[in-house]
């Protein structure tokens, strides 16, 4: 996937075949959008374009918000982006002068002129322009007055309801990682630099790695403790991770470590990823550090037969 941080690095390929959309999740909804652009790429001899936006339209137009979390950091969503049979990502810098561009104006100047849209696909929800008035119907029509056919993907349907970004933002905040990864398509995770902690964990037999978060906008799963897989370097672990406020020890700022399993090396500074399988229980205080472990040596045997 060649990726362009601006519209006019990209020079035209034959027949796109394009999606436009900032594709926080880049969950199964998103993913069926991919996989018919690339069928549809294959019908007419085209190239898949995918056009984004950086940074997320809602911190420009909405910057005083305390609110806004996003399921996936940039990184990562280019990343999956990446695996989406997806030939070029284009990545348009948003801007309070680009929100005020009219649907109209954003087609004719982007998509017609500098891409030469064939093919625009389209999720069933697609808004589009300034204050999202655009709609589906729009698209036709300007499809009609510029040459392009517009193609709507419907809904991905699970469980009797469509994916949505929404759905899978609100299963993080209950903690049903279960059913948020069943949307996304892919496991849940985040990343970070490795950060000293206060050492307790040592003590008492379950070393963890303290990860720095990298992105104040990443959305945080709920608190608790979680069957997990770890990255390092490549090679993937087992392991235990929590998200709380340890309150069996300080009752501090809100932390994310993992107890990684069958490892034993000085990692401080490094960056791992932590994906999120299934959330086991919520974090709870204990009398002392003894009640802890004890409950921490369940926990684990449930994670090793989670992982099995």
């Amino acid at each position: 996937m060649k990726i362009y941080h601006s519209i006019d690095l990209f020079q035209p390929v034959p027949n796109p075949v394009v999606s436009v959309g900032t594709f926080d999740g880049v969950h199964l909804g998103h993913q069926q959008i991919f996989t018919t652009m690339a069928e549809e790429a294959r019908k007419c001899g085209g190239e898949t374009v995918v056009v984004t936006f950086y940074p997320h339209p809602r911190l420009v137009i909405h910057p005083d918000s305390k609110n806004l979390r996003f399921i996936n950091t940039q990184e990562r969503k280019y990343e999956i982006l990446s695996r989406c049979n997806i030939d070029h990502l284009v990545i348009i810098p948003f801007t309070r002068e680009f929100s005020n561009l009219s649907g109209a104006e954003f087609v004719k100047r982007f998509l017609v002129d500098k891409i030469r849209t064939h093919k625009l696909i389209v999720g069933y929800d697609h808004h589009f322009g300034k204050d999202r008035l655009g709609g589906y119907n729009d698209l036709k029509g300007l499809g009609t007055i510029h040459g392009f056919e517009v193609l709507e993907v419907p809904a991905r349907i699970i469980d009797g309801l469509p994916v949505s970004s929404t759905k899978i933002r609100n299963a993080l905040n209950d903690g049903d990682i279960s059913l948020a990864n069943s949307l996304l398509g892919y496991y849940y995770s985040i990343s970070g630099k490795v950060v000293h902690g206060k050492r307790i964990g040592r003590t008492i037999g379950f070393p963890t790695a303290n990860i720095e978060i990298e992105d104040h906008y990443k959305l945080i799963s709920a608190i608790g403790v979680y069957a997990c897989k770890v990255d390092y370097h490549g090679i993937s672990y087992k392991g235990m991770g929590n998200i709380g406020y340890r309150p069996t020890i300080d009752a501090g700022e809100l932390t994310i470590e993992v107890n990684i399993f069958d490892f034993d090396e000085e990692i401080y500074g490094d960056r791992i990823i932590i994906y999120f399988i299934e959330r086991i229980r919520d974090e709870v205080r204990f009398e002392n550090l003894a009640a802890l472990r004890e409950q921490l040596i369940i926990d684990r045997g449930k994670v090793i037969e989670i992982l099995r």
